[in-house]
């Protein structure tokens, strides 16, 4: 039987998400829907993956104590931060630890990256967004960065309102909370944000090596055209076809927090005339783009440049490389898979 191709153009999707259906995709990604504490596999070359699973395992089983009244005479017990922030480098098992607190939580609770929930707030407003989580059990959040300084105290004042309202934070990053934003803007104009975020945290250290290029050559794939071509009739799934610079003129159309629905029921996405980047906007969009798909496990089928030497080095050596060195990380999964 011939396979059934749907080819179809991602410039032509224009998702449109109510405020719940935004906030009702906060949840952990596919791939992580099995994860637990359980079988989470530490390095034994690492003892500080067996040493973070341990105190997640604490984390989700400590109570944070209630506030007391005015005039209460008995004295304070004493009180658990209500975050806690696994700090290490890319594919070291952090989300998978983060999917796993959010498992074994219960009651209303979310999953999200850092920059998922700075689009929602975005694309809602704050209170409305503030109306959405309060008192949520749990605000699980992957990827944890500070990009400018309003992304600074928007989040120090929502994760204020919502450890009021009861809920805990769980957060994961490759930078330790007290360097959130260096390199990114005047960090130090902005240290009481940024310390009021750090102080909410228990950080915990993971060290190891980036699992994705364990078991691959450490590059993206770039197909000829016959290649390209042959490899987009045999998809059986959900597939676009479209230009490379197609696709970041309309990124910068629809906004972040609605790229889940921009690749909705995909498989794969194939890009024509892959190039390096010389836009720090476009290349930010595209990896707000590349986190989604990594999610969903697209795939992604590319001609041109690969997709691991599109970011130029000055690029590289501003105050985003650690988030593009996240995305090529994951473009070169997304291609050898």
């Amino acid at each position: 039987m011939e396979p059934t191709t749907t080819i179809a153009r991602l410039i032509d999707r224009q998702p449109g998400m109510t405020a719940a259906e935004l906030v009702g995709h906060l949840t952990p990604p596919p791939q992580f829907a099995e994860a637990s504490l359980e079988n989470y596999v530490p390095d034994a070359r690492y003892p500080s993956q067996a040493e973070a699973v341990e105190a997640m395992r604490t984390f989700s089983s400590e109570t944070i104590a209630a506030p007391r009244g005015l005039f209460s005479r008995r004295p304070a017990a004493p009180v658990a931060r209500p975050g806690i922030y696994l700090d290490g480098g890319f594919g070291v098992g952090k989300t998978h630890l983060l999917a796993a607190l959010w498992h074994r939580t219960r009651g209303r609770k979310y999953f999200g990256t850092f920059i998922e929930y700075t689009a929602i707030v975005g694309a809602l407003g704050y209170r409305e967004a503030v109306a959405h989580f309060r008192g949520a059990s749990l605000i699980a959040i992957d990827e944890f960065e500070l990009d400018d300084p309003g992304d600074t105290m928007v989040m120090s004042r929502l994760l204020g309102e919502l450890v009021a309202s009861g809920s805990r934070i769980a957060a994961t990053s490759n930078t330790p909370p007290h360097a959130l934003g260096e390199g990114r803007f005047a960090a130090q104009d902005f240290l009481r944000e940024i310390h009021a975020l750090a102080d909410r945290f228990t950080t915990v250290r993971i060290d190891g090596e980036d699992y994705r290029k364990r078991d691959i050559e450490g590059h993206a794939v770039s197909l000829s055209d016959e290649e390209f071509d042959a490899r987009i009739a045999a998809e059986t799934g959900g597939v676009t076809v479209d230009a490379f610079d197609d696709v970041l003129r309309h990124l910068a159309t629809v906004h972040p927090s609605r790229y889940v629905g921009l690749i909705a029921g995909l498989g794969a996405i194939g890009l024509r005339g892959v190039r390096v980047l010389d836009n720090q906007t476009d290349a930010l969009r595209l990896v707000a783009l590349v986190d989604r798909l990594y999610d969903a496990q697209v795939r992604i089928l590319a001609t041109g440049v690969p997709l691991d030497q599109i970011f130029p080095e000055e690029m590289l050596a501003g105050g985003y490389r650690k988030k593009y060195l996240r995305a090529v990380s994951r473009m070169i999964a997304l291609t050898t898979s």
